[in-house]
């Protein structure tokens, strides 16, 4: 594994920072006005490309603006060679003892007080559900250990196609929804709050490249841009009475919340690792050339309005029993053409412990095992005002490649209008 590259950007240097020069993490923002431009992370700073771009300083020789649209949509649609380009073009100015030191100092901006947009238009969205962790433990909680998972599970990455429209970017609000709900007990449905808020821990994987027909494990992987911080908020109790016989829809609806920074598949090479080992033999199809999983330190914290955060998992995107090239290898074997700006949700990542689990409804068992939080309080499922925060890391001897921090408040949910009430 290489070790930190040192940069003349000083606080790139430190190994705490989530964005030395070895990560350079693009996204999209503004500086407190309207203007929006992309920029990619470096220390405490980020390099504004918009400017570079428009001052010509940075000129990739295509012809066309690739960064005055306020977004990473047109560098993604160019595909590997020029996304190569772009990535030694950066290293280059920013490294240590780099010639152009004073022509690029200009055009860094203080990542202090920037409002982050989303970096990309999601396309598409589908979630999966290929963490075995998690989805034993939700299926001991509902059908007993015997029965845990779906006979298909150890042959196929299950998911369901989401709500792209719903994708929004860390530091958004997000307000409880209301919907459908029928209690164990209860003779008939009622409409409602939902009260059983839960955050789901996840990693987002960024399609760069279309596909026609169905492609292998190793294309899929090619065809990966790169990766974000995802957090699927879910309603239990509206999914408990709407999910079968079809699976998740209105409980998985409301919002799904990304990390602004998107780390490329290039600054994770480093941290490849293995899949676990089959309980089952793949198809041949789904069987991996190589390492396609990374080792990502993952944590989420929980803190009630006015409270100091409390963490309540640490886990590791390796626990994960299907990659992402995978999913999306399986994703095109119908003929589903996949485009670029799709966004495939990981699954909720969930390691063997309970301190390692990646979502309330685990960490409570289904409510039955509060925890308590260091502000006293005490949480079987999210309450309105507490603010969820994951943060991810690929640790190296020397630096690390962050994720920033992927954010989003739960609000009380909207007032029923009377023609909807009981």
């Amino acid at each position: 594994m290489t070790g930190l590259k040192r940069s003349w950007v000083d606080s790139a240097n430190s190994a705490e920072t989530d964005f030395p020069l070895n990560n350079l993490p693009y996204g999209v923002y503004d500086k407190g006005d309207e203007e929006v431009f992309c920029g990619v992370a470096i220390g405490d700073y980020i390099l504004n490309l918009t400017k570079l771009e428009e001052d010509q300083v940075l000129d990739l020789g295509l012809g066309v603006s690739l960064f005055g649209w306020g977004t990473f949509d047109p560098l993604i649609d160019e595909g590997q060679q020029v996304w190569d380009q772009l990535r030694t073009w950066c290293e280059t100015v920013l490294k240590e003892g780099s010639p152009v030191e004073k022509t690029i100092a200009p055009y860094l901006d203080a990542r202090e007080g920037v409002r982050m947009h989303m970096p990309f238009e999601v396309v598409e969205y589908t979630d999966f559900y290929a963490g075995k962790n998690h989805a034993f433990n939700v299926g001991t909680m509902f059908r007993g250990p015997e029965n845990a998972l779906p006979p298909n599970w150890l042959s196929i990455p299950i998911g369901y196609n989401g709500r792209a429209s719903s994708v929004v970017i860390s530091g958004t609000d997000v307000t409880r929804p209301n919907g459908q709900l029928k209690g164990p007990d209860d003779e008939l449905p009622h409409f409602g709050p939902c009260a059983r808020w839960d955050f789901e821990l996840e990693m987002g994987a960024i399609v760069g490249k279309p596909s026609e027909g169905m492609v292998s494990v190793k294309e899929a992987d090619d065809m990966i841009f790169g990766y974000v911080l995802l957090n699927d908020w879910s309603a239990r109790d509206i999914q408990a009475w709407e999910y079968q016989p079809l699976g998740p829809f209105q409980a998985k609806a409301t919002a799904t919340t990304i990390s602004p920074w998107i780390v490329t598949k290039a600054a994770l090479e480093p941290f490849r690792t293995s899949t676990p080992e089959g309980e089952r033999p793949l198809l041949p199809y789904l069987k991996e050339p190589g390492p396609m999983l990374y080792d990502i330190d993952l944590e989420v914290s929980v803190a009630p309005e006015g409270k100091p955060e409390t963490v309540v998992t640490r886990t590791n995107y390796k626990e994960m029993y299907y990659s992402a090239a995978q999913q999306l290898a399986h994703h095109t074997t119908s003929g589903c053409p996949m485009r670029p700006g799709d966004l495939l949700g990981s699954g909720t990542i969930s390691g063997e412990t309970k301190e390692s689990r990646g979502s309330m409804l685990e960490l409570s068992w289904g409510g039955k095992e509060p925890l308590t939080l260091d502000s006293g309080e005490t949480r079987t499922f999210l309450e309105d005002g507490d603010t969820v925060t994951f943060r991810g890391a690929a640790k190296g001897n020397d630096y690390k490649i962050g994720f920033g921090e992927c954010v989003g408040k739960t609000l009380p949910a909207a007032e029923i209008p009377d023609w909807a009430k009981e």
